[in-house]
């Protein structure tokens, strides 16, 4: 398969964790990573994340930024389309994975339990010591003004999926928008409006109550983009009624 999906199940969709057996032997345990059901992701099937890293793979996108993310799936998913880039011969230097030649991955998440809680603050935590991502644990506002503006960071690929209110949402895409570069790429997450009729939450999330309802915000604010902006919806909610789909992945590039 073109899809290496030993590599996904064991790195993208779960956390490893080791643990020591009665008879002394250490086991693997996989745990799904946190909401990764809200991008169609399963164990062996990346969801809407393969949209993601396909565009990151053919824009040949260096600086990578995340807005928000309970589990780290999307940054996994873009520093390893930066990594497949460097094995692929695109990109060429040091392959290191933030300061060098391949770009950075950056994620920006307040971490105040707004919208669901992280499980990667731990700088030893799975996510981020396989990844490495370059962290800033601040609101988006924040970081937008002391982090990104000061360095004069431009981004090739914007996802966003932080404060989940309109007025959130606007805001995080109002401020980013201008530092995206001219041939970037942003994704907002969650907006398909008719998906929380019907969305199905895996087993373990329903039990521990860890999920919380569609939010209408991102939805809202996609039908108010301007046209300086061409917009693609991938809602594929209903295709498959028995089976995990995204909560909505809109694209968006300057028109």
């Amino acid at each position: 398969m073109i899809l290496n999906l030993k590599f996904i199940r064991e790195f993208i969709t779960n956390n490893q964790k080791e643990q020591l057996e009665h008879n002394g032997k250490v086991s693997t345990q996989y745990d799904p990573v946190p909401y990764r059901w809200t991008h169609g992701a399963t164990e062996y099937s990346l969801g809407d994340g393969l949209l993601i890293y396909s565009i990151i793979h053919y824009m040949r996108a260096k600086v990578c930024v995340c807005l928000g993310s309970g589990g780290g799936f999307i940054p996994r998913i873009m520093t390893q389309a930066r990594l497949d880039l460097y094995d692929s011969g695109i990109f060429e230097g040091k392959k290191e994975f933030n300061w060098g030649d391949i770009g950075s991955t950056f994620l920006v998440d307040a971490t105040n339990g707004v919208g669901g809680e992280v499980d990667y603050l731990e700088e030893n935590s799975f996510f981020r010591s396989k990844f490495f991502p370059r962290f800033i644990n601040d609101t988006t506002e924040n970081a937008y003004y002391n982090f990104f503006i000061k360095q004069d960071i431009k981004i090739d690929y914007l996802h966003i999926d932080a404060d989940h209110s309109y007025e959130g949402v606007k805001k995080d895409f109002e401020l980013y928008s201008n530092i995206v570069s001219k041939n970037g790429i942003i994704s907002i997450h969650d907006t398909d409006k008719n998906y929380s009729k019907n969305y199905i939450v895996s087993k373990d999330l329903k039990e521990q109550k860890k999920y919380q309802k569609f939010a209408e915000g991102p939805s809202k604010f996609i039908e108010e983009i301007s046209d300086k902006w061409q917009r693609f919806d991938f809602f594929n909610e209903g295709v498959f009624p028995s089976k995990p789909s995204s909560t909505g992945l809109t694209i968006l590039r300057h028109a």
